[in-house]
């Protein structure tokens, strides 16, 4: 009589326990609106100079090694505010670090639209760095302070949610190109700048409403501790090599398609819907496959790095495949680059902050906005290298050699993670990750 009580009470709580994971709390709720609303207004705002700003730049006197160093300085700043405020988010606040960070952004993006009134020459370029900088550094408070919040607040399903919201990102990304060349063929160089400003300012008072408070204890752990673990270092190499790839495409690819085929800004906004696209639409499913079997992550990052390489090589085409350079060709290897992207990024975070747990890091906001502080570092670095080394050898050389250039890095990180997973083997157990989850999210779910 006493068994069927007792059993009835463990089925319930089995039951509670395979229900109460797919009910989001209010906090998830908001955090994700919250999330959506940062990714899509931020990248809207980035992406928007593409198309249009490298042949303006040029017109008020920049060289194209110059374009690349103003690209490059953005990520520089970046690197740097990352870092330090991915160190520092608890004792900052994770959600005063958002709110600031867009707020900054809103100005510098404003004060960008103005920047055709300077004269051209130094002046022009001098304003291009100092406003790009400083916008470089709201961004990073906004973007680390994102991931982190992120993954407090989602424990279990990481890569399914960043995935998610990378629909938001794409949407940004894609709307960005076409939105601007279009606003920029038909009123000029200020008018994109001033509306995606008065945008992203809008969303500060709206993520003050919504976005839910935090109080984390900060940790002893340092951004030192963690690039001691070979596999993340591997892992951020391979991070470094996809935005090393993004920043090339975003000084070069808009002037390579107007000399090559002749088109205009705003058809040059819709081929890179080509690569945002695909990107946008991989990236839920991978999250979503990567978090129900976490073992494919390894695998997806390299497959998705011999993806991108032949992409890259493609792209051009490399000058010793002989093939002639088509249209029709470059929109398909953008797609295909931008699928490869979704199928090696999405998969990064999580196998960081899983490798870190394992390895000892304390559970919390504070190790989860170093890991968001070294991934956007590392993210940085890569959109430093690639507008200067790409833009150079564009210069020198062409736009075909600068993509090969790309190729060959992506090809190494995948081989480098291939061996590596190679000589770990199956047999690493995850038991610690899955451990790890159980504890967090049933405080999550308390709460």
């Amino acid at each position: 009589m006493d068994a069927d009580p007792q059993q009835a009470d463990n089925n319930t709580t089995e039951n509670e326990s395979t229900v109460r994971p797919s009910r989001m709390t209010r906090q998830q709720v908001l955090t994700l609106m919250s999330m959506a609303s940062v990714n899509f207004s931020s990248m809207i705002c980035y992406s928007i100079l593409g198309p249009f700003f490298p042949n303006e730049a040029i017109k008020k006197g920049a060289s194209q090694t110059t374009v690349g160093l103003i690209f490059g300085c953005y990520a520089v700043c970046n690197l740097i505010g990352s870092l330090v405020l991915g160190k520092y988010i608890v004792q900052i606040g994770a959600k005063f670090m958002l709110v600031a960070g867009l707020f900054v952004s809103s100005g510098c993006t404003i004060m960008f639209g103005l920047l055709d009134r300077a004269p051209a020459g130094p002046a022009f370029i001098t304003l291009c760095f100092i406003v790009r900088s400083v916008d470089a550094v709201g961004f990073a408070a906004a973007m680390t302070s994102s991931f982190a919040l992120t993954a407090k607040i989602f424990p279990n399903n990481v890569a399914t949610v960043l995935g998610s919201l990378e629909i938001f990102t794409g949407l940004g990304l894609i709307l960005g190109p076409p939105v601007g060349g279009w606003f920029y063929q038909s009123f000029g160089y200020e008018v994109p700048f001033m509306l995606l400003g008065c945008f992203l300012l809008v969303m500060v008072p709206f993520n003050i409403y919504i976005l839910p408070s935090i109080d984390a204890v900060p940790s002893k752990d340092s951004f030192f501790r963690l690039l001691t673990h070979f596999k993340i270092v591997l892992i951020c190499y391979a991070i470094f090599t996809l935005s090393a790839g993004l920043g090339f495409l975003d000084a070069t690819l808009s002037l390579f398609a107007i000399e090559k085929f002749k088109l205009t800004p705003g058809y040059v906004g819709l081929i890179m819907l080509g690569l945002s696209l695909p990107y946008c639409l991989a990236s839920p499913l991978m999250g979503y496959f990567t978090d129900k079997y976490p073992a494919t992550r390894r695998w997806f990052m390299v497959m998705g790095g011999i993806i991108t390489a032949l992409g890259f090589c493609l792209l051009g085409p490399a000058p010793f495949l002989h093939i002639p350079s088509q249209l029709w060709l470059l929109v398909l290897m953008l797609g295909l680059i931008g699928f490869s992207l979704g199928m090696t990024a999405i998969p990064t975070f999580p196998e960081i902050i899983t490798c870190a747990y394992q390895n000892g890091f304390e559970e919390g906001l504070s190790t989860l906005g170093m890991v968001s502080g070294l991934f956007g570092a590392v993210w940085s670095m890569g959109m430093f290298y690639g507008p200067i080394v790409g833009g150079l050898i564009t210069q020198h050389l062409s736009f075909e050699w600068a993509a090969v250039v790309q190729a060959g890095l992506g090809f190494l990180a995948a081989f480098l993670l291939a061996i590596y997973y190679a000589c770990e083997g199956p047999q690493r157990k995850r038991v610690p990750d899955d451990t790890r989850q159980t504890d967090e999210s049933t405080p999550l779910l308390n709460e």
